[in-house]
């Protein structure tokens, strides 16, 4: 509930009507003006490709990214592939010094930020332009920095002297958006949020929720996520939860698959660029989509499978369609989670039909297939991949 407080103080005596007990009680304030969220800006770093345009084509076009892991010696592990991005290149985004310093994780998501801040037309005439305590960023990550971490253990164990002096700093979470924010000057919310896979959506969420009490013009939001790494390949696969089809990489990864085995780790960053609607007019921004609302819940149950009834799945569904004020009979497209786990799959196919039922006009995919799991990325990436089709 939210509660008002006024206090006033004075230095000298001052005359007051007092309103009786029953209308004070009653009077109530008036309503906040609601805000609304649109969306301006679109930038990617994927397998599929580091332009929009680029990615959302290879989706229509079908094709994988999924290959065997060339950024170490997989040769011990039972599952030996991945949705590695194979070329990259942050020239033009990043200076020579961060560059240098910092590992590919970072640049995937100073890179990712800034070309949705160029998607969205903000120009350096621009960026001059805008109120820069009214500019937030809000970037997460599943993991965080797991390879600075992984190295400076390694080093640790000759010597303190051999760490890393930037392991701990560049190696938590909030650095992405607190780099972007040295970088660009901008003053607003700035966090990061660490939700296991549904970091990405915390992360746009709570955007909107800034851009629409008014604390933020512009926000910048999504998450990044660089796990291929032995630790990460090794503690999925202790878990026993990742794809073992390494002599078909390309189908390996496939939601709702009678046969499916496990998902295949991917890595990757995305950044979409929140706007107020009347600043965003008042700027002539091209506006891809209107953000009307969403919701959260926990499954409250275990640490990798869902709820065997996909409970919270269908109250998370419910709740967001209240929020937003969208009827279940008029949703005709959703990105799923759909990681290709053989337990997880199944109790979101619940869920969807439990709050849709059978619509012949819903239509439902994942792209996972293509570019397998991307952790904390997820929710990011498949708001991307939602946007471009509705639009």
């Amino acid at each position: 509930m939210l509660k008002k407080f006024f206090f006033h103080i004075s230095c000298k005596p001052v005359a007051a009507d007092v309103l009786p007990a029953k209308e004070a009680m009653t009077k109530k304030w008036p309503p906040t003006e609601k805000k609304r969220v649109v969306i301006t800006g679109l930038g990617v770093v994927t397998q599929l490709g580091h332009d929009p345009d680029i990615f959302y084509n290879n989706l229509l076009e079908g094709v994988s990214r999924i290959s065997k892991i060339e950024g170490f010696d997989c040769s011990q592990f039972p599952s030996r592939i991945a949705g590695e991005i194979k070329s990259f290149s942050a020239d033009g985004f990043l200076t020579p010094k961060i560059s240098r310093r910092a590992h590919k994780f970072m640049i995937y998501t100073l890179t990712a930020g800034k070309k949705a801040l160029t998607d969205g037309g903000i120009t350096e005439e621009v960026l001059k332009e805008l109120e820069k305590g009214k500019c937030g960023i809000i970037i997460g990550s599943a993991l965080g920095g797991l390879r600075i971490f992984a190295e400076s253990i390694e080093a640790l164990r000759v010597s303190y002297k051999k760490m890393n002096p930037f392991c701990v700093p560049f190696g938590t979470t909030n650095m992405g958006s607190a780099m972007l924010a040295m970088e660009l000057g901008w003053m607003g919310p700035n966090y990061s949020l660490s939700s296991a896979c549904a970091t990405g959506n915390f992360c746009i969420l709570n955007a909107a929720y800034h851009i629409k009490r008014g604390d933020a013009h512009m926000t910048l939001c999504g998450s990044f996520g660089a796990a291929i790494l032995p630790i990460g390949l090794g503690d999925f696969s202790a878990c026993r939860i990742l794809s073992k089809r390494n002599n078909e990489p390309t189908k390996a990864s496939r939601p709702w698959d009678i046969n499916r085995d496990g998902f295949v780790i991917g890595e990757g960053a995305v950044v979409l660029l929140l706007e107020e609607l009347e600043h965003a007019k008042r700027r002539g921004a091209t506006i891809y989509a209107e953000f009307l609302g969403g919701s959260f819940t926990c499954d409250a149950y275990h640490v990798n499978d869902p709820h065997p009834d996909g409970a919270s799945f269908a109250l998370c569904i419910e709740k967001a369609l209240a929020q937003s004020g969208v009827a279940r009979e008029d949703v005709n497209y959703i990105n799923a989670h759909a990681t290709s786990t053989p337990t997880g799959d199944l109790k979101e196919y619940r869920a969807l039909i439990h709050c849709f039922g059978k619509n012949p006009e819903l239509k439902v995919n994942s792209a996972k297939s293509m570019i397998g799991h991307l952790l904390g990325v997820s929710g990011s990436v498949d708001a991307v991949a939602t946007v471009l089709v509705v639009i």
